[in-house]
């Protein structure tokens, strides 16, 4: 267990070009006053993938064949079913189009063939990946994909030249109001990303066989908590140099002329750099968004999921086909993203209160199971959340 590597499976999944230009945004608009929504996103990611992951060794199982068997009545099953393929399946073949757009504005700002030619290549690269069925191909070009972009967008912001003491002046001067929320539950939904959960109970149930439960567990979380830092390290990044970049400035921020926009401030390299770390935000998620949707909805109808077997195999590659297609078309990805984004901040807490019941009421997690501070914690950050989406709703009818 201790050579798995699905914690960084998972930061490689939530840092994808949605994350980048979140992350962007926030900067930009709002400099490091919104830091404090992106450290409770890391904390909150932290608690909930230790439940999913403790629910794959303890269980064997993934997530949505949990939910499902805790369902006694068949309405309730069924709704489970519906909700999985639906915010699950559908969701993640909206977001997959993202994915390829975000990695081809990257490689196009190499090579000029355009947006839907590099989408093509790209989805035929996760193809093929997904096609070989090597769970440890996809695990080593998705740990190195997530360290050329910690590596890359480090160096754009050092040739920003940061200014720490702007930097901990707003850190210390949190905002939350009308003009911030969106962007507060865009930055929780671009990191607590619900398709995780299930990507890493599935993940974890089958690397974990045979091995000592407990040790896999303690192996498991250690792993996790560096992972998702780094991840949520990579966003501050971002932030950062967005920061640096925009703040106080009336820069009009497009997912395709970000890097663009960076070179008066940061220069050519500097410019291909941010391109560079938004290729590999984009193919990251671009391969971890159909493997979790195939885990999620083959466990959710009983089918397969073996990355073998021809269920398994039809459902990421469906999903990789429409987001190839839809990125084809001229998809505009900001707009688009930020709003999913956020509405992924909303589908959180109904993901994270079925996942609390599983990790309560389960008779396969036995010692595994959520001791009160796990419950604690867990149901502050889906309280959390719920406040933080009811004081959007206000806001939109007040």
């Amino acid at each position: 267990m201790a050579k798995d590597k699905s914690g960084y499976i998972i930061a490689a999944a939530f840092i994808g070009p949605g994350t980048v230009t979140t992350a962007s945004l926030a900067g930009a608009n709002f400099g490091f006053h919104l830091v404090w929504a992106l450290l409770f996103s890391i904390f909150a990611t932290i608690v909930l993938q230790d439940m999913a992951a403790r629910l794959g060794v303890a269980s064997g199982q993934g997530l949505a064949s949990a939910m499902k068997n805790m369902a006694y009545k068949p309405w309730l099953k069924n709704a489970f079913i519906v909700l999985i393929v639906s915010a699950i399946g559908i969701g993640n073949a909206a977001y997959e189009s993202g994915n390829l757009t975000g990695a081809a504005i990257g490689l196009d700002a190499f090579i000029s063939i355009g947006i839907g030619p590099w989408a093509s290549i790209l989805g035929t690269i996760a193809i093929v990946l997904l096609w070989s069925g090597s769970y440890k191909w996809i695990e080593t070009v998705l740990v190195y994909l997530v360290f050329i972009m910690a590596g890359v967008f480090l160096v754009t912001l050092l040739v920003a030249k940061p200014d720490i003491a702007a930097i901990f002046s707003q850190f210390t001067s949190p905002r939350l109001d009308a003009d911030a929320i969106t962007t507060v539950l865009a930055l929780i939904g671009t990191t607590i990303v619900p398709y995780n959960l299930f990507l890493h109970a599935s993940l974890v149930a089958k690397s974990s066989k045979g091995q000592d439960k407990q040790e896999a567990v303690v192996a498991c979380r250690n792993q996790s908590a560096k992972a998702i830092s780094m991840g949520g390290l990579i966003t501050l990044i971002v932030m950062a140099t967005a920061m640096m970049a925009f703040f106080n400035q009336a820069a009009t921020m497009d997912a395709s002329n970000m890097g663009e926009q960076l070179k008066p401030v940061l220069g050519d390299k500097a410019q291909w750099f941010f391109a560079l770390g938004l290729f590999a935000a984009g193919l990251t998620s671009a391969i971890t968004a159909p493997l979790a949707a195939a885990y999620a909805v083959t466990g959710a109808l009983g089918l397969s999921d073996d990355m073998q077997s021809k269920s398994f195999k039809a459902v990421w590659f469906i999903i990789i086909v429409v987001g190839v297609s839809v990125a084809a078309l001229g998809f505009k990805p900001l707009p688009a993203i930020l709003f999913a984004q956020a509405t992924n901040a909303l589908l959180l807490p109904i993901i994270a209160i079925f996942l609390l019941v599983v990790m309560n009421k389960s008779t396969a997690l036995g010692e595994f199971r959520n001791t009160w501070k796990s419950n604690l914690a867990g149901f502050l950050v889906v309280g959390t959340v719920i406040g933080l989406g009811l004081y959007k709703l206000i806001g939109v009818f007040s």
